[in-house]
């Protein structure tokens, strides 16, 4: 497959070809969305924690006697329908949500997704990405001259992939509203899906090769 590649003017440089491995395989929504829901599954925090009647504190003896004060008959003040007491059937931070889903399968979903974003003309390459310093500036300049001049690129959410942790890149976009850079090694199936545009650099098709073509 031979896409258009950019330089950060937003100018057309050259078609390069891409990996028919990676960009070329055919949708299965339902692979993508199982992949997907497993994702947010094992990012998911366990928060909610309530204390059983075993935890709580008091409740050393009985409150009062068995009979004769006419009140009903109560062993603890650590009872579930006691104020303070312990949570009968409350959430527990034991509780695992994660699920696992087979390396080949996560593989497959991701070569899919990164197959769909060229389909829809939702991927831009770029012939390099950099910056010589830290500044919001400068990359915010370069979307904007992107949206000018390659039709296909409008408004939305941006996904950048980078072929090495470059500190200048990341600390420029950081800013931008509706953009996030991860690693190309780090690719996922949810951040790809999470934002419309993804703008890869030459050299992260490469990596993209390497990390998940090489087994």
């Amino acid at each position: 497959m031979l896409i258009d590649s950019y330089n950060q003017k937003g100018e057309k440089l050259r078609r390069i070809r891409l990996p028919q491995e990676i960009f070329e395989i055919e949708m299965n929504s339902d692979l993508v969305h199982q992949v997907m829901v497993s994702q947010m599954a094992n990012r998911r925090q366990v928060i909610a924690h309530t204390k059983t009647r075993a935890e709580v504190s008091g409740g050393g003896r009985k409150p009062w006697r068995q009979k004769g004060t006419g009140r009903a008959r109560h062993g603890s003040i650590r009872s579930p329908i006691w104020i303070g007491g312990g949570v009968a059937f409350g959430p527990r931070k034991e509780k695992v949500f994660k699920k696992k889903i087979p390396k080949k399968m996560r593989r497959k979903a991701l070569f899919m997704v990164l197959s769909s974003k060229v389909k829809d003309k939702e991927l831009l390459v770029l012939d390099k990405l950099e910056t010589k310093e830290p500044q919001t500036k400068i990359m915010a300049k370069m979307m904007e001259n992107l949206r000018k001049k390659i039709k296909d690129f409008k408004e939305g959410s941006v996904l950048f992939l980078l072929a090495k942790k470059d500190e200048n890149l990341i600390k420029s976009l950081r800013n931008i509203k509706k953009v996030k850079t991860i690693l190309a090694r780090e690719s996922n199936v949810l951040d790809l899906l999470k934002y419309k545009y993804l703008i890869i650099p030459k050299e992260s098709i490469k990596v993209l090769k390497e990390t998940f073509l090489k087994s």
